[in-house]
């Protein structure tokens, strides 16, 4: 890996790497990273993690070994910084408009909000004490030329973290605002450009390519790590939502610089807009919905005209003031989403969702964003994706293509008998359109894993149970999660498509293994379950979408995984809908290129959670019968680890009785060995 890394960046190719669990690759990508960097000092290499929590860990622990050993090794020292978005760093104008820590309360600091905390006292004042400790702590940070991180902040909520941080729409910008000269944000932006290395997130490289390279330094290549995050990411970034009352909200918040008459027309067509989503189908917009249309073309030009208005100011009122000009940020932002939600291109999808506590909304995402990384992101730079997850059906052109490299661009024999054909991307042409012309190479390669799949695991494959419908799990199905529970003894991780489906095996798994604890997501904070399967080795977790791929737990405390049904997505899910008809319409294959390809990496995902060390062992539960019986089954089969395979249940059930006899034994010799 490092040194397919090191000729990446040596001969301005693009590189894809599959790297397993286990491997390390984060050094694997670091050391040829900072020997680049050391021989090119002109050079300036970004680090993209697929979270805030994996940035810290390569901040505050892979990177320091990598930088001191290289000095050691090199004598050189590279310079490195971590470059979040706004929203994660304190806000000095909302602190400091907000009034002043004495004149909200005698008392501060993070010791006074944990006595109210613990004393039991109501929200507002749990929320008061909140903020007074995070202002506080701000001040004390902007003394210390320190960055206001709210990884380093007093204990808070996200309501509290909401009152001293800003978004980057109402953020007046350093020259404007009256504190811009120690703004913590423009602080942590001048530490990136005086780097050589920079650690962001996949949203902030998203946010750069949205705005034409404004938010990171330059930098000559790019690592992003945990790839197969990179489009939903990006797709996210891109999206937007409006809803009745976000109208109302932005229009009270206006409306001191706006005409009464405006300002009330602005708030009656948020109504207007409220009825008819009521009266909307929960899917995609089409063109002939004339009233949900009507309505958000009632919103925009409303809008429009209060961002106007409020350019110019109202009878004299402040025309020049701090809230007024994030107020018309705020309005400009209603603006662009309701035109862009009234007129939408071909290249975008836009649909109806209702929420449990708000009601319902309009949502608007783009159909591919390949165009986008490909002409902002893969153009001007080297990129490195790795994961250990992007071979899908055996080949990597597919999630290639969904980052904006082409099947035909693949450097001939860096993937033999790779899979050449297109990618949903390319088929459907629009993620392509916005892109440059010209051709981007790329490699690929497959690292392997330090795990011998075949003797650490099994994979059971349920030929003989009931196809999933749409009536609930079927009896046998829970009959046979029971059965495997049991023999595993626990330490079973329940990876189920719904958590309907989840609530159902968990509640017959109690009652037919009333010694068992079954632990379900939902019942308390994601966190407190997963320390708990952690630390009680025979309880088991069943949980949804949130632990496919964010739970890691090596040893035996989880034995075996359990997959219910073939993760596809919802056949009325409107984006997936929406791209899987827009790639049929130009002739291929919506459901293989869409579909099977989203099921295939959440399946790698997910079986990727048993076998976390050499030393683990353990199965994998699918039991959805086409995985076996249909057409598509070899294509998802080739995404999981080659894992030693049985569809006999027999076979599994006293395969399962052996690991945990096995387990047993080994707990007794150890328990033995302690005592003598």
């Amino acid at each position: 890996m490092a040194r397919a890394i090191a000729e990446c960046l040596a001969g301005r190719e693009h590189l894809l790497v599959q790297a397993g669990t286990g491997t390390g690759k984060s050094l694997g990508y670091l050391a040829p990273v900072l020997a680049h960097l050391a021989a090119h000092p002109d050079d300036r290499v970004v680090i993209a993690t697929a979270t805030l929590a994996l940035q810290a860990q390569l901040a505050d622990s892979d990177i320091p070994h990598a930088l001191a050993a290289m000095e050691q090794v090199a004598g050189k020292r590279v310079r490195s910084a971590v470059l979040k978005g706004r929203t994660n760093y304190a806000c000095l104008l909302r602190i400091r408009e907000s009034g002043t820590v004495e004149q909200q309360g005698l008392f501060g600091g993070a010791d006074v909000a944990d006595q109210i905390r613990d004393s039991g006292a109501d929200e507002v004042s749990v929320l008061g004490a909140e903020v007074l400790a995070l202002r506080e702590w701000a001040e004390e940070q902007a003394d210390r030329d320190g960055l206001a991180d709210r990884d380093e902040a007093p204990t808070h909520t996200a309501r509290g973290w909401a009152q001293v941080s800003i978004s980057s729409r109402e953020c007046l910008g350093a020259q404007r605002c009256p504190f811009g000269a120690e703004c913590f944000v423009e602080k942590s932006r001048e530490r990136a450009r005086a780097a050589d290395l920079v650690v962001t997130n996949h949203a902030m490289l998203a946010i750069d390519a949205m705005q034409e390279g404004s938010v990171l330094p330059e930098h000559s290549a790019v690592v992003i790590d945990e790839a197969h995050e990179l489009v939903s990411r990006v797709t996210g970034a891109a999206s937007a939502e409006l809803s009745p009352q976000i109208v109302e909200r932005v229009a009270k918040r206006a409306m001191a610089w706006m005409d009464d008459d405006t300002a009330l027309d602005l708030m009656d067509a948020g109504e207007s807009l409220g009825t008819a989503l009521d009266g909307a189908p929960l899917a995609r917009v089409e063109a002939g919905e004339s009233g949900l249309l009507t309505a958000l073309a009632q919103v925009r030009d409303l809008a429009r005209d209060g961002v106007s208005q409020l350019g110019k100011g109202k009878d004299g009122k402040d025309p020049d003031s701090n809230e007024r000009r994030q107020a018309q940020a705020a309005l400009q932002e209603v603006f662009e989403v309701a035109e862009r939600m009234a007129t939408p291109s071909d290249g975008d999808v836009v649909w109806v969702i209702d929420r449990e506590r708000s009601g319902r909304e309009l949502r608007a995402a783009p159909l591919s964003v390949a165009g986008l990384m490909r002409g902002s992101i893969l153009s001007d730079r080297t990129a490195v994706f790795t994961s250990a997850t992007l071979k899908v059906g055996g080949g990597f052109t597919k999630v290639a293509g969904s980052f904006g490299l082409r099947a035909a661009e693949l450097v001939d024999g860096s993937e033999p008998n790779a899979d050449r054909g297109p990618s949903a991307d390319e088929v459907m042409g629009a993620g392509f359109t916005a892109a440059m012309e010209g051709v981007l190479p790329w490699r690929a390669l497959d690292v392997g894993s330090p795990f011998d799949y075949r003797r650490q695991g099994i994979l059971y494959l349920a030929r003989d149970l009931p196809r999933p419908g749409r009536d609930g799990t079927d009896p046998a199905v829970l009959a046979e999660i029971a059965q495997l529970v049991w023999a595993a003894g626990g330490h079973t991780l329940g990876l189920f498509s719904s958590q309907r489906a989840a609530q159902a095996a968990a509640e017959h798994v109690r009652l037919e293994l009333p010694a068992m604890e079954i632990l379900l997501q939902g019942d308390a904070h994601l966190a407190e379950l997963t320390r708990r399967f952690v630390t009680e080795p025979e309880t088991s977790l069943f949980g949804t979408l949130s632990l496919w791929q964010g739970v890691d737990v090596p040893g035996d405390t989880c034995r075996l995984v359990i997959i219910d049904k073939i993760p596809f997505p919802r056949p009325d899910e409107p984006l997936m809908q929406a791209r899987q008809q827009e790639v049929e319409r130009h002739g291929g294959n919506g459901f293989m290129a869409v579909a099977a390809t989203h099921a295939a990496l959440l399946l790698a995902q997910g079986a990727g959670r048993l076998i976390r060390r050499t030393t683990d062992r353990g199965m994998v539960a699918l039991l959805d019968p086409r995985i076996v019986t249909a057409r598509y089954g070899s294509f998802l089969k080739a995404s999981l680890p080659p894992m030693w395979a049985t569809t006999d249940s027999d076979v599994a059930v006293r395969a399962l009785q052996r690991l945990a006899a096995d387990a047993e034994q080994g707990g007794a010799e150890q328990k033995d060995d302690r005592k003598a």
